[in-house]
């Protein structure tokens, strides 16, 4: 028996150290991607949202290729392709639909609007993970949508359509998240990204066909480094999903939201509304909630060998 607190001391550090990694991946892609909205924004000015997807994912896939050499081709091996394929249909309409809010919105309220994705994860979390969420979170996931109102204003003489599409972006990549933590259950953080970007290829490439023009100039240098910063982001943000409940981890990738405020300001003289942000003040809060009180569940199963057995196996 002597030996059982020694046992639960070990695991709580390996589980904090663990939650310190996955924290530290979420916030590098944070950085990650909103420098990618950047580039974004600046393809724009000659491309069109479908085009500037495709070659992100193209440039992605590229800069993703030293991980399938590194592994070898038996890191393909999977029995779960098929839900790569929905997961990446799933993302791929998402993508789309947030690339072309990045272009016809406010930099900063594209991007804020995106950061009601971990509302719709917790909701989903509890629906397919199994999550406990108890009726303080439940608050706060209210209280973020009542942010994301504040932003969008339906009905009132400013409202404007496109933030309708940043929000379809956004529940589906809720959607994506989820898939993504199931996957990371059995397949490994290197494999995802590698399916992801590969499969992404060609199901952005259909759409971009129709708007095609070829870039030129400054144009290919925007369009390679959203690519770079993409599959960038998509690694930390797997290798942090890895190590962490999805709706724990997504609210800290907030941080995006004033970096691309920052650089939305420097680049393209933007200002952030009052009305955004007062919403983003908001959503931030539920967000942070919410990740209060999931580290508060996590500590307490760590810390308890009979609380939960199954943490120890971790």
């Amino acid at each position: 028996m002597s030996g059982l607190p020694d046992t639960i001391t070990s695991s709580g550090q390996r589980a904090r150290s663990e939650l310190l990694k996955a924290v530290g991946y979420m916030v590098c892609s944070a950085a990650m991607f909103a420098c990618m909205a950047v580039m974004i924004r600046l393809a724009s000015s000659q491309l069109h949202a479908f085009e500037i997807a495709f070659f992100r994912n193209f440039f992605g896939f590229v800069f993703a290729l030293p991980l399938l050499m590194h592994h070898g081709m038996g890191i393909l091996k999977t029995d779960k392709l098929s839900l790569y394929v929905g997961r990446c249909l799933i993302g791929i309409v998402s993508m789309l639909c947030g690339f072309y809010a990045i272009v016809h919105l406010p930099l900063a309220k594209a991007v804020t609007i995106s950061y009601s994705t971990p509302l719709f994860v917790t909701i989903l979390a509890v629906l397919f993970l199994g999550e406990m969420v108890r009726l303080r979170r439940w608050t706060a996931v209210g209280l973020g949508f009542i942010g994301v109102l504040v932003i969008m204003r339906p009905g009132a003489d400013t409202f404007d359509g496109n933030t309708l599409v940043a929000l379809t972006a956004a529940v589906l990549s809720a959607i994506v998240a989820i898939s993504i933590k199931v996957l990371s259950r059995t397949e490994k953080p290197d494999a995802i990204v590698l399916w992801t970007t590969m499969l992404w290829v060609p199901l952005s490439l259909v759409p971009a066909l129709f708007v095609w023009t070829w870039p030129t100039g400054w144009t290919w240098a925007w369009i390679v480094a959203a690519g770079f910063f993409g599959t960038a982001g998509h690694m930390f943000w797997t290798r942090a999903l890895k190590r962490g409940d999805a709706s724990m981890l997504t609210p800290i990738s907030f941080m995006q939201v004033p970096i691309v405020a920052v650089l939305a300001w420097w680049l393209f003289d933007e200002t952030v509304t009052a009305w955004t942000a007062v919403g983003a003040a908001i959503i931030f809060v539920a967000n942070a909630y919410i990740a209060h009180r999931e580290a508060q569940v996590a500590s307490r199963a760590v810390t308890d060998a009979e609380i939960s057995p199954e943490t120890q196996k971790r």
